[in-house]
């Protein structure tokens, strides 16, 4: 097992990863585990190649966002996110905000499909979060296409956080303990418009991501920069054919900073232009306490410790931590459906 270096520079451009290789033969296995341990520890972001997504899938998908973005206001504001207390649903540029900043984007976010929980007081607060996504009237082919697409990323996610067991020295279901039966599936079809309509040029603010790992679709527009150790920006322009995977917290937190879970944001396109892109995060159980994974010696001399934000404090437990997020980012939802956690979990 190869130490990775936190000398070696960043790269100008983020690596390319061809999944099918871990898949393949003994050789090209070892060969891929081998480059994502580098990755995990240098990087943080890499594009992914060889994913079996039905390239129909994609088209369809993408296509069919658009769709949805191009619909009457007053039908996407049917299912406005603030309708709902567990934060599903569309909400307009400047709604979600990232570090207490308005992100320009325009959005519809879907999780797990599930009833809501009865909630008693002495029901766990992240319990609030389950519950049924909000979905168009008038565009009734986007659930089953976005619920089949969640579905195909997950398994993506969950075949890359094997292979990251393996590059870890792990078993390779060591973090299913955490994540089964059901992980958390958030997915996000995502518009930015052009800066002629935003107030500044954030698309959405420098942040890490709070997951296992992300799974990100764009179209053809650029947008999305990543920041490496040193705090160079570096540039994710959409590869055709390709998703960005980025490492989260929770990594970061299971492996007492052996892998990265780099900052990144995106700028806003030009005036005249749209961006869009379809983002999926991976996460734990809602009921899941992080441990830390024990690395093999030669990988535990290259842990970095945890980072700390004092303005986003980050938890082993799960739920907490994904509460707090969304009400974070989403102030009207949390005052409307959740003000008394707004009092308890972010005034504490």
């Amino acid at each position: 097992m190869s130490l990775p270096s936190s000398s070696i520079p960043a790269a100008a451009s983020l690596p390319t990863l061809d999944l099918s290789r871990y898949y393949g033969s003994s050789e090209g296995r070892a060969g891929f585990v081998a480059e994502l341990r580098h990755v995990l520890h240098a990087h943080g972001f890499f594009y992914l190649t060889g994913h079996g997504v039905d390239p129909k899938l994609i088209e369809d998908v993408v296509s069919t966002a658009k769709r949805f973005f191009a619909l009457p206001l007053e039908e996407k504001l049917a299912i406005e996110m603030v309708k709902s207390p567990h934060f599903r649903g569309y909400n307009r540029a400047g709604q979600e905000r990232t570090r207490g900043e308005q992100d320009w984007r325009e959005q519809l976010d879907i999780n797990t499909e599930g009833e809501a929980a009865e909630i008693g007081p002495d029901t766990p607060p992240w319990k609030r979060l389950q519950g049924p996504n909000q979905w168009p009237a008038g565009l009734p082919e986007l659930r089953p296409l976005l619920l089949a697409y969640q579905a195909e990323v997950t398994r993506i996610g969950i075949d890359i956080l094997k292979a990251i067991a393996v590059a870890l020295g792990q078993p390779e279901d060591v973090f299913a303990e955490i994540y089964e039966p059901q992980p958390s599936q958030l997915l996000k079809i995502i518009r930015y418009p052009g800066r002629e309509v935003a107030e500044t040029d954030q698309g959405v603010g420098a942040h890490k991501d709070g997951g296992f790992v992300t799974v990100l679709l764009q179209d053809t527009t650029p947008g999305l920069r990543v920041r490496t150790e040193e705090g160079e920006w570096i540039g994710a322009p959409p590869v055709p054919g390709t998703f960005v995977i980025n490492t989260g917290e929770l990594l970061e937190l299971a492996t007492n900073g052996f892998v990265r879970a780099d900052v990144h944001d995106v700028v806003a396109p030009p005036a005249g232009v749209e961006r869009f892109s379809v983002a999926f995060f991976l996460g734990s159980r809602p009921d899941a306490t992080i441990p830390v994974i024990a690395l093999p010696d030669e990988l535990k001399r290259a842990e970095r410790g945890i980072s700390v934000d004092p303005l986003n404090p980050i938890f082993r437990e799960v739920g907490i931590n994904q509460l707090k997020s969304r009400l974070r980012s989403h102030p009207d939802v949390a005052e409307v459906h959740h003000a008394d956690l707004v009092r308890t979990i972010l005034a504490g």
